[in-house]
């Protein structure tokens, strides 16, 4: 799996070290895209900053599964920042990212810091998703329909891998992995900010607010983004900044 370290600003004075942020980015996304080094740039501002591109994608290799497998690519990534010596570390999504972060943190407790392949420290103590759906095999839009296609038919495969770089696993879910709002409650007591846009052409915003009311009221918040479209692509830059800024704030 390819991944890279921004290190982010230094300690001040005697403070502790600034938390780390992992960003998982979404479908035919990966490490050295525009969007996703846009984002990159601005975290760093205000933690370190791991990025990665998840299986399928990019330079890693294997074949995305959309969502399902990519859990162990995030907590391979969130293990290697605690390697790093980073005690705090934040999952930020981003679509897909968003799914499989919501997903890690309800299968990565703190207790165990593990729940696949005996992996330690490799659970999230805060979670972020963007643009994220709450549940599996939505059609309800035309850029989820036409997605779709490009992951369950061979020509549409055919045309994610060339034209859109990203490798596709040819087979179905066997099981079904639990949708991301199944998730949500384990991630309580831990810190999640679901961020969703009312201009989001894939998922309308009956998704972010499923996710948040399964969540700790407590711990959870829900900001829904005038103007905002859908993931890191279309983010501005001052809800990126402000999103980092609450990472750091802890």
């Amino acid at each position: 799996m390819e991944a890279a370290h921004q290190p982010g600003p230094p300690p001040s004075g005697k403070g502790p070290r600034p938390p780390a942020v992992v960003l998982a980015h979404g479908f035919t996304g990966a490490l050295d895209r525009p969007a996703l080094r846009r984002a990159a740039g601005v975290f760093a501002q205000y933690t370190g900053v791991i990025t990665f591109s998840f299986r399928g994608h990019g330079r890693s290799g294997g074949h995305s599964t959309v969502g399902d497998r990519e859990v162990l690519d995030l907590a391979a990534a969130v293990g290697w920042a605690r390697r790093l010596g980073y005690e705090r570390v934040t999952t930020v999504g981003f679509s897909m990212g968003g799914s499989v972060a919501l997903r890690h943190g309800g299968l990565y407790l703190p207790e165990t810091g593990r729940k696949h392949e005996g992996r330690t420290g490799a659970h999230a103590d805060m979670v972020v998703s963007v643009s994220a759906p709450a549940r599996w095999f939505y059609r309800g839009t035309a850029p989820m329909r036409r997605l779709h296609w490009a992951v369950t038919r061979p020509a549409g495969r055919a045309v994610a891998r060339w034209a859109l770089r990203t490798r596709v696993h040819s087979g179905e879910w066997d099981p079904v992995p639990v949708p991301p709002v199944g998730a949500v409650p384990s991630i309580a007591p831990r810190r999640l900010l679901i961020v969703h846009g009312d201009r989001d052409p894939y998922f309308p915003l009956d998704h972010p607010r499923a996710l948040a009311a399964a969540g700790d009221p407590a711990s959870t918040e829900l900001w829904i983004e005038p103007g905002f479209g859908h993931a890191e692509t279309a983010a501005p830059m001052p809800l990126l900044r402000r999103i980092a800024r609450w990472v750091a704030a802890g």
